[in-house]
């Protein structure tokens, strides 16, 4: 049957590509275009028939066409005023991906001639991913909002490229996810909440194809709702079949969302999809000297509107498609201030709010990255109950207590003692915090404790992108080293990290292959490393260091006083305080102590009703003899193992740079 047009016959009630009995509706919101039409293609690629949308309503631009069903491959082409400097780039010539696209029969690439003024324009059909049309055939997920206890953020292409048990096309997809022994050993070490970077289709930078590297990490997305198909190349069902299987193992999937900008990227980038359907409906713009000049709070040329109900419907829409049709658990907002901003941060803004009441979403797993690159982008600590908040400070505090910063005890008692000073208020518990020692913009935790300096050269910017100051250490060589006693040394300061991580109120987060004791060869900003610098080396993963974070979340899991959901305060709790903080001498620490420069031991005393811990902290460089409230106690974790803790009367000898925790005997 020969696709046609239903004159008037269009519904503007739902955005996208809806497959009915009678057809294919087509709805896309726009302001200020003038036309819109949708083009349709073969599987040649060759466009078989354009449209033009017949009804509009409420700018809303929507058309019934018969003859169309799931499969089809079709784009969107918009005219109305061109005028760069007013914010205008209407021109039909530009091929546009659906806003509300759900697959793409291809990747994004760039080309010139995406970004060429209308003047000078051709057609971009040929070089512009087609969405596909399709039908909603599986039933609906119902939210699942089990509470984490562990985080664990993956980049599926770097963890599966190189996996053993991944074999050929399934390599660095979501499908490859699903081996059985990729599941085996995220269960083995306690992960009960997978956290994937960006699985929203995206485009490379665009300095990066003359170096001849590509984007490895998915942080500049295009089409919100539409898998990237290096990860999903059979289609959306390859999520939801991987979702599906691993809540039957217990493990809930939330996706790292960028609900912050585009790939389009400035004025001069490539014209694929919101610029040229409406630029100032989609993306925020200031005025200066008459001119409207995008705004760029993210750092990439372009910043979504949020505050605009357009876009507030495109992000609701898309995450309950996310959580209905493809079964994920939540999401990690990617530079979460930006769904804030009016324009400054709001922490009551209207998409927040929609996002926290919508019945659905409110089910979900919500985290945010508190903090965008614009002014007063810093909002850790103001995004409200219902949101987990990535905690930077614990990071930096944490490290630098490590590293051998003076005057860092308290900071470190405060972090692990669940940041009360950031979340204690309006309802908030330590579980709203997220800590973490390593993510992906950053070092590794083995490159944390191999370089002083980042290693970026790789990334062609002459090693200038990436954090600077990462309050890391060498151990005494830049670098990798075939010193045993360097070796010796980094690992037990991991161990001495990871143990720290897993004793601290809040939920931890694990970085994919830090387990495993991975390196980047001190790359802290590996965003365009497609490669072996991001693909883990299965081959060379340290199975002791897996072990020992097994066998850390089995302890932390063991023990309520490491995991109740409340803020340490040295306050009775039930007659008994819930912390006595101890100074390595057996006494309490008192206000010098805690002013004490050079303090470098910790003990910190739990007590949550018949559970009784006590950590201790040594950042020394030899042991240390720490004296006890009393001799009853056993040696229930200690992150060197190959060291013997001496327990003679009441002390304990601390070996260096170590963590160790003490538990009171069952019946004691």
């Amino acid at each position: 049957m020969k696709p046609m047009l239903v004159p008037h016959g269009g519904s503007t009630e739902r955005l996208g590509a809806t497959v009915s009995a009678d057809g294919v509706n087509f709805a896309v919101y726009s302001e200020s275009a003038s036309a819109i039409w949708v083009s349709i293609f073969d599987e040649l690629d060759q466009e078989t028939d354009r449209f033009a949308l017949d009804v509009h309503e409420d700018n809303v631009w929507a058309g019934l066409i018969r003859g169309l069903g799931a499969g089809t491959r079709y784009g969107l082409r918009a005219d109305g005023p061109y005028d760069p400097d007013q914010g205008y780039f209407f021109d039909p010539m530009k091929l546009l991906v659906d806003p509300y696209a759900k697959r793409l029969d291809r990747v994004f690439v760039r080309s010139p001639r995406l970004r060429l003024d209308r003047a000078e324009a051709v057609d971009t059909a040929p070089l512009v991913p087609k969405a596909i049309v399709v039908s909603e055939s599986w039933e609906k997920a119902a939210p699942r909002k089990k509470a984490p206890s562990l985080f664990y953020e993956m980049n599926v292409r770097g963890y599966t490229m190189r996996h053993p048990s991944v074999q050929g096309p399934l390599r660095g997809t979501i499908a490859g996810l699903t081996t059985q022994r990729v599941i085996d050993h995220l269960k083995y070490i306690g992960v009960d909440t997978l956290q994937l970077m960006p699985t929203a289709a995206w485009i490379d930078e665009g300095h990066l194809p003359a170096l001849g590297l590509t984007n490895a990490w998915g942080y500049n997305p295009v089409a919100y709702s539409a898998i990237d198909p290096r990860l999903a190349p059979r289609g959306p069902h390859e999520l939801r079949n991987m979702t599906d299987l691993y809540r039957k193992n217990g493990i809930s999937v939330i996706l790292d969302v960028v609900f912050n900008h585009t790939g389009e990227g400035d004025a001069f980038g490539p014209m694929l999809s919101l610029m040229g359907l409406d630029a100032r409906t989609y993306y925020r713009f200031a005025e200066i000297d008459g001119k409207r000049v995008l705004v760029n709070d993210t750092g990439t040329g372009n910043t979504l509107r949020c505050d605009h109900p357009a876009v507030q419907r495109l992000v609701i829409d898309s995450l309950r498609y996310w959580v209905e049709e493809m079964g994920v658990s939540g999401f990690r907002f990617d530079l979460a201030t930006i769904l804030g901003r009016d324009p400054g941060f709001n922490p009551n803004a209207v998409m927040l709010q929609k996002i926290k009441n919508d019945p659905v979403l409110s089910q979900c797993i919500l985290v945010a990255e508190p903090w965008d690159t614009g002014p007063g982008g810093y909002a850790l600590g103001q995004f409200g109950k219902e949101f987990k908040e990535h905690n930077d400070t614990y990071r930096d505090e944490v490290r630098r207590f490590w590293r051998g910063e003076d005057g860092k005890i308290g900071a470190l008692a405060g972090k692990i003692a669940g940041s009360a000073e950031i979340f204690d208020f309006a309802g908030r518990k330590p579980s709203n915090g997220v800590n973490m020692l390593a993510v992906h913009d950053g070092f590794t935790l083995r490159d944390l404790v191999s370089y002083v300096h980042k290693h970026n050269e790789a990334n062609g910017e002459s090693n200038r992108d990436g954090h600077a100051q990462n309050a890391s250490w060498n151990c005494g060589v830049e670098g990798e080293s075939d010193d045993p006693a360097i070796i010796s040394a980094r690992k037990r300061d991991v161990r001495a990290l990871l143990a720290t991580l897993f004793m601290s109120r809040g939920i931890p987060l694990l970085q994919q292959g830090d387990e495993m004791y991975r390196t980047q060869q001190g790359n802290n900003n590996a965003y365009a490393q497609d490669n072996e610098i991001t693909w883990l080396d299965w081959e060379n993963a340290d199975g002791d260091l897996m072990d020992f974070v097994a066998a850390l979340t089995r302890f932390r899991k063991a023990h309520s006083a490491l995991t109740h959901d409340h803020f340490l305060s040295g306050q009775e709790r039930n007659g008994v305080r819930d912390v006595v903080w101890l100074h390595p001498e057996g006494r309490e620490m008192n206000e010098d102590d805690w002013r004490e420069s050079g303090a470098s031991v910790l003990g910190m005393h739990l007590r949550n009703k018949d559970d009784e811990v006590l950590v201790w902290f040594n950042r020394r460089i030899e042991p240390v003899v720490a004296r006890l409230p009393d001799a009853d106690w056993d040696v229930g974790f200690v992150s060197d193992p190959s060291a013997n803790v001496a327990m003679v009367e009441a002390t304990a000898t601390l070996t260096p740079r170590s963590v160790t925790a003490l538990v009171r005997p069952a019946g004691s």
